[in-house]
């Protein structure tokens, strides 16, 4: 039996057809027992944007934008959830827009490359439930304010935030590499560069880090890559792994970072035709750490996409984002974690928390204790305020839904905009 897609590694037949590899990949599932004792691995994680997860993702975060195009103080809370030729939505939605869901729906299937029963999605054929209904008014009478600015927090939640010196996104660079990884794996389809790779995909990179004097974590070579790609019938798996190297590895991570020792897992499972909906179920909300920081830092509650910024899981996590890279940027620390908790229906914050690590810098006397408050003086982290100034209310969302919400430099992505502190 072949393994359905990138989630599912409970594969029989792979222990008997592993893939033959070229010249240059280690085929080596033995790990690296040579790991400097003063270092360690850390592992990233990422999925295509038609990934059975993230195509949910992405028609939750269409219809928000459908939403907000036409009614942009929509209240929207969407759920997704897709298998063998059929798309379920389901949630809660006031609105004043007249919205056509099933076509919003079927182009973002179309979008993701599923137009064919072949691949178990066809935007043209698939079967299509919505089924939705308006926000509870117990809900709805705790959040309206006469002013944006003091509108309570649509639900209660956690948020964290993350932001580090490892990039010039300021970012963890297992996170970035295994990202950058999918986003090429999915652009060498879609541009015809590698004609045998289907829809579905996954990447996985294992950093081995050092601490440098100041405690800081500091990438120094990539450990291991892993790249499961859905692939069409005919083609082997040595023009796979050769493929996958030269046009998606190559491209994407710096020389530098590779060696003679780094591993290379190029479709280890042996075979990966079977893909998409039709070998796994996919929801909205199941990939937050591909979403957010690739394990570094925390999560909080609450997924992100499908909700309008009313939500703070969505907007609340954002700010936290921005005040993080605000404070590494502004060199009061080498990298840091921010936590911000909301109440349903309060517009402040219950608390606010920043965590450098041990590497606040001291900068204009600022301690590790003290960085909550300037946070509190410089942010104003009522939801509503949030909403207003990083200019949520626009159709943004789906671009977030794939290839994470963070460390991208998009002319939208406010909470990217560093902010002088």
């Amino acid at each position: 039996a072949a393994p359905p897609s990138a989630d599912d590694t409970n594969n029989p037949s792979s222990a008997t057809q592993q893939p033959s590899t070229p010249t240059g990949i280690t085929a080596t599932s033995t790990e690296d027992t040579n790991t400097p004792a003063d270092s360690f691995l850390f592992a990233s994680e990422s999925v295509t944007e038609s990934h059975p997860d993230k195509l949910c993702d992405t028609i939750s975060d269409a219809i928000v934008d459908a939403c907000l195009t036409l009614d942009p103080s929509s209240r929207v809370a969407c759920e997704t959830v897709c298998k063998t030729g059929v798309v379920i939505i389901f949630g809660e939605i006031t609105t004043s827009a007249s919205i056509n869901y099933e076509q919003v729906i079927r182009d973002a299937v179309r979008d993701a490359g599923y137009d064919d029963p072949a691949k178990g999605l066809d935007y043209k054929t698939c079967n299509v439930i919505v089924a939705l209904e308006e926000q509870s008014p117990d809900i709805a009478q705790s959040v309206d304010s006469t002013k944006v600015e003091d509108m309570g927090a649509g639900d209660s939640s956690v948020v964290f935030g993350y932001a580090c010196e490892e990039t010039p996104e300021f970012m963890p660079m297992s996170h970035s590499l295994a990202t950058k990884l999918s986003a090429r794996l999915a652009a060498v389809r879609k541009d015809g560069t590698l004609d045998w790779i289907r829809p579905d995909g996954k990447t996985q990179v294992t950093m081995e880090y050092v601490m440098n004097n100041d405690g800081v974590p500091t990438p120094k070579r990539v450990h291991s890559i892993i790249i499961s790609a859905q692939h069409a019938e005919e083609v082997s798996n040595d023009k796979i792994s050769a493929d996958l190297l030269e046009h998606v590895v190559k491209p994407v991570v710096p020389e530098k970072y590779l060696d003679d020792k780094t591993i290379y897992h190029m479709n280890p499972s042996g075979r990966f035709v079977i893909g998409g909906p039709h070998s796994d179920a996919g929801l909205t909300g199941r990939k937050p750490i591909v979403d957010s920081y690739g394990g570094w830092g925390s999560y909080g509650g609450g997924t992100l996409s499908g909700k309008d910024a009313t939500k703070v899981d969505r907007s609340g996590a954002y700010a936290a984002r921005w005040i993080a890279k605000s404070l590494v940027a502004a060199g009061y620390c080498h990298r840091c974690c921010v936590q911000l908790s909301y109440a349903i229906g309060l517009a402040q914050p219950i608390s606010v928390h920043v965590d450098t690590y041990g590497t606040c810098t001291n900068k204009n006397g600022q301690t590790e204790q003290s960085l909550a408050k300037l946070v509190e003086t410089k942010f104003d982290l009522r939801p509503g305020c949030i909403v207003k100034e990083l200019d949520l209310r626009r159709p943004i969302m789906r671009k977030t839904a794939a290839y994470g919400h963070f460390g991208r430099e998009e002319e939208e992505f406010k909470w990217e905009k560093v902010k002088d502190i």
